[in-house]
């Protein structure tokens, strides 16, 4: 029995790679929220789900958690750790308050790190550990590459996450545990159903209304046509298991337009694209 911990394993990408990794012999740890949800998680995917019960802001809830799997995991260890969990906030840089701004790099970058040390030490990443290294696989975004106006703060904290990424893969080759990142551009999850909801009307008196209302129409069409959830799931799964995995793998929706184009176009001309496509300049 191989045991991995998925963060945000309630729904979307978490809840799918959850599934997946069941099916190929897996025993699950997902992280959630609510009890309901873990519930429901459970019910449907079965005894090689368990529920974990924490939000990665809170240190104390993740402690308990990593207690739980260490004695359900004994000398087995860890086989990867799936750092999903995040949030995205939106908004013009202007207007946004710097209470939600560092509310995402609390959920994205720095909760994302407290749970991925305190989960290391059943990683291998101790002296003389009983099992063979784990994997850290952590899911960031084709936005760790590439900004869209409005989407600053969520954009930042994807960026963060490769420089940590690549800082924790560097250092962590003393005990043999890679670090893989999946960046992901638009995925058909229940989550882009819910972006033509975005409360936008604390920027119903600044210049940008009109354009973060094209913005929400923008997000629910990329979302429709968004690559399927379980392609990332199969990437995560190689991940965890190819004996040599790429440090990255992109999994644009469309590869000319979604990420080679974005970055390799002069900056002043991609801006130009994006700034007349959301109705910034005409």
């Amino acid at each position: 029995m191989k045991y991995v911990v998925i963060t945000g394993a309630s729904s979307g990408i978490g809840y799918d790679a959850a599934r997946y990794l069941i099916a190929r012999g897996y025993h699950v740890f997902g992280s959630v929220r609510k009890q309901a949800d873990g519930e429901r998680v459970q019910a449907a995917l079965g005894e090689q789900f368990t529920p974990l019960l924490f939000d990665v802001t809170d240190g104390a809830a993740v402690a308990t958690a990593v207690s739980q799997v260490s004695e359900k995991v004994g000398g087995s260890g860890l086989a990867g750790l799936v750092n999903n969990a995040g949030i995205a906030v939106a908004g013009p840089l202007m207007h946004l308050s710097l209470e939600e701004f560092r509310q995402q790099f609390e959920v994205n970058l720095f909760g994302l790190l407290d749970v991925t040390q305190k989960f290391l030490p059943l990683l291998g990443a101790v002296p003389n550990p009983t099992h063979p290294p784990g994997r850290i696989v952590n899911i960031s975004s084709v936005s760790g590459k590439i900004v869209y106006p409005f989407m600053g703060p969520y954009a930042a904290s994807k960026h963060a996450l490769e420089a940590l990424s690549d800082a924790l893969r560097r250092e962590l080759l003393l005990f043999n545990i890679d670090v893989v990142v999946i960046e992901p551009g638009s995925v058909q999850t229940p989550i882009w159903d819910k972006a033509q909801d975005l409360d936008t009307a604390q920027y119903n008196e600044t210049a940008y209304k009109g354009m973060l209302d094209g913005m929400k129409r923008v997000f629910v069409n990329q979302g429709k046509n968004g690559i399927p959830v379980e392609k990332v799931s199969e990437v995560i799964y190689e991940a965890l298991t190819k004996e040599k995995p790429k440090t990255r793998y992109v999994l644009a929706r469309k590869l000319l337009t979604s990420w080679l184009l974005p970055r390799y176009l002069p900056d002043r001309r991609f801006d130009k694209i994006i700034a007349k496509r959301l109705g910034i300049i005409k």
